[in-house]
């Protein structure tokens, strides 16, 4: 080993714990000795070996933080051979010619999808106009049965909500036309976009009548257009958020290329009626002046939570490196939620309405805490076999 390697990994011993992440196969607490610091070359004469910890990491770097996992793979690579950094800087070079073919597929792949948005657009249009009323499904239209409308799929746990959920439920009338609230409820059943609806809100998203994407002609970019019923709010029929896409290798960073990808989006103006404007709200402060004594009362203006805040996202500077935390991850948010209306909520809008289709793993969780709940079982079980009749300190029943 080179002696930069040796002395990285002597600092680093210090402070890699607070970067390992926790690992069911090596438990770093269990590994590392409380005082982490080994000279370069020295072995420990006890058990345990000191470096251990450590050595078992840069093995196996997977279990590093990102940050500490690149260091470690850099200097390796910097302790190799002359001749072997050659071949690998050879590969770089050919990873670069591989990605700048990529980006062509990334760019014909936009314009596959602009093409097929063109196909799939009757058949939404066809779904909007049902979901509106405006067109009355039949025969063999309506002709569907899934297996999760079984009622014998019903799990226990919701035949003891069924009662409590008939007290809830929204009470439509037989002769409703269309399919009422529909995208409030998809918005309402997916977690990424619930966080952004207010209880404010829901009465203009009952007038939502559609939700649809338009690709760009000039340039690799997507709308979304959120299309509305008159309401009482604001005067604008169609809200819009445009999302811009690059497919394109940074200069300064050509290795962190992975394919499409939005850097940035532009909401549109809402022209709000007077005192609707949910993003906003009015507060009151009085005010007590320090001579006098006299108290007045002040009003302004403060922003206020609300999924139209959706419409006015943080401008990006041309100089991405200004933009500050804050910012920065607002915008990370707003990309995600933009990219899984376009990929997920938009094409598959019914599923997440009837819930054929959820966006997380609750399910998964559930299975894995059952199994879990199950294992501990057994333990406790085997334990009270071992022990016999119940005692005041019965022995722990040890770990295999």
């Amino acid at each position: 080993r080179s002696v930069s390697f040796v002395t990285f990994v002597e600092s680093a011993t210090l402070r890699f714990s607070a970067h390992v992440r926790q690992s069911p196969v090596n438990r770093m607490s269990e590994e590392v000795p409380d005082k982490a610091v080994v000279d370069a070359g020295q072995e420990s004469d006890g058990d345990g070996d000191e470096k251990g910890g450590f050595k078992n990491y840069v093995n196996s770097p997977a279990f590093l933080s990102g940050m500490l996992r690149r260091q470690v793979l850099q200097l390796m690579v910097k302790s190799l051979p002359n001749n072997v950094q050659k071949r690998i800087k050879a590969l770089k070079n050919l990873q670069l010619e591989y990605f700048d073919i990529e980006t062509k597929f990334y760019e014909e792949v936009y314009e596959l999808e602009k093409k097929y948005q063109a196909l799939y657009n009757p058949i939404l249009e066809k779904r909007r106009n049902i979901v509106a009323g405006t067109y009355e499904p039949s025969g063999k239209e309506v002709e569907y049965q899934s297996d999760h409308e079984d009622d014998s799929e019903i799990t226990e746990k919701m035949k003891e909500l069924s009662a409590e959920f008939k007290g809830i439920k929204d009470d439509y009338p037989a002769d409703v036309k269309g399919i009422p609230d529909f995208w409030l409820k998809i918005f309402r059943n997916v977690t990424l976009i619930s966080d952004m609806v207010q209880e404010h809100d829901e009465v203009i998203l009952k007038k939502l009548k559609d939700v649809t994407i338009k690709y760009g002609d000039d340039g690799m970019s997507y709308t979304l257009e959120f299309h509305f019923e008159p309401n009482e709010h604001f005067t604008n029929d169609i809200l819009t958020k445009q999302y811009f896409l690059k497919a394109a290798i940074e200069k300064d960073d050509p290795f962190s290329f992975e394919g499409t990808e939005i850097y940035k989006c532009v909401g549109c103006v809402i022209n709000w009626n007077k005192g609707m404007n949910l993003t906003v709200k009015t507060i009151r402060k009085k005010q007590k002046h320090k001579a006098r004594g006299a108290v007045r009362t002040i009003t302004k203006q403060v922003p206020n939570d609300s999924f139209f805040n959706f419409f006015s996202p943080p401008i990006v500077p041309e100089d991405d490196s200004k933009i500050d935390s804050e910012n920065e991850n607002l915008l990370a948010s707003d990309f995600e939620i933009g990219h899984f209306l376009r990929s997920r909520v938009i094409p598959k809008a019914v599923l997440y309405y009837t819930g054929d289709v959820v966006d997380d793993d609750d399910d998964d969780m559930d299975e894995e805490e059952e199994e879990e709940e199950d294992a501990e079982e057994e333990s406790e079980g085997e334990c009270d076999k071992i022990g016999g009749s119940k005692k005041e300190n019965p022995p722990e029943c040890k770990q295999q």
